[in-house]
């Protein structure tokens, strides 16, 4: 199975996200191999979208949660809060916000915590900078992130999760991270958790996310250790998107036959 995560980000209010949301839809319509898609609209926007996408292949999504479970936190929305709206699924620690935002490993295993918690399966992002992957040390970056990001769950707590793996040089760049160099990473990453949960890892799934767009995506695709795409900037562009879901069906397909 392939996995498609629409992270719409800052960029569409409600008006627009109910149009791409519906133009989704209708790309996956009449289609027999359908990819798991999970569209993230913003906060604003999931009860609208979660109307649309009732009774359908696709998943809601959001793009943040809070790390704490309730209390005197002005703005923030709680993974608890999610689940009532309808959301599935969460985006946890993205590049963006651990770089604009500052947010550190540490918070981003207290928000791992309460997804797992409130039964929301994450999307946990990890990925190197450029002089990370220019001075050779992008192994041991991703090592150290996935480790904190998993170290405060309870073992009995995990649940199924993906891990996205974004190349920070790669993301809203246009620069594209070779096949080669992610299949390695993407290898990498999954004996890690593996070694580091041992008998107790759940299912989850690696992904990878970075300038993909519908002219690039069947060639991330097709490769079997990439089981799916964090879709940033190009989710938003429903041309775009289409061709993305059209890549995932056409490697579905060939893997059926």
């Amino acid at each position: 199975m392939k996995t498609i995560v629409a992270n719409w980000k800052m960029n569409v209010g409600v008006r627009e996200s109910v149009a791409l949301a519906r133009g989704t839809l209708l790309a996956l319509r009449g289609k027999p191999h359908l990819p798991d898609v999970v569209v993230c609209p913003s906060f604003t926007s999931l009860g609208e979208v979660r109307k649309v996408i009732a009774r359908s292949y696709v998943s809601l999504g959001a793009q943040d949660v809070s790390s704490q479970d309730q209390g005197a936190m002005t703005g923030e929305i709680s993974a608890r809060m999610l689940f009532e709206a309808g959301v599935t699924h969460v985006i946890i620690g993205h590049s963006e916000r651990r770089n604009l935002l500052h947010e550190t490993d540490e918070l981003i295993a207290q928000k791992v915590v309460q997804a797992f918690t409130h039964k929301l399966v994450p999307f946990i992002c990890v990925g190197e900078s450029k002089k990370d992957r220019e001075t050779t040390h992008h192994t041991e970056v991703v090592r150290a992130q996935l480790r904190v990001a998993l170290s405060l769950t309870d073992r009995k707590q995990l649940g199924r999760f993906f891990i996205a793996y974004e190349p920070v040089w790669a993301i809203g760049t246009g620069v594209n991270a070779g096949v080669q160099d992610i299949l390695e990473m993407h290898q990498f990453i999954r004996h890690e958790i593996v070694e580091y949960l041992g008998d107790r890892t759940p299912a989850f799934g690696v992904l990878y996310g970075g300038s993909v767009t519908g002219e690039n995506a069947y060639d991330y695709l097709r490769e079997k250790e990439v089981e799916g795409l964090l879709v940033g900037g190009a989710s938003v562009k429903l041309t775009h998107m289409t061709e993305i879901l059209k890549a995932a069906q056409s490697v579905l397909e060939r893997q059926s036959s």
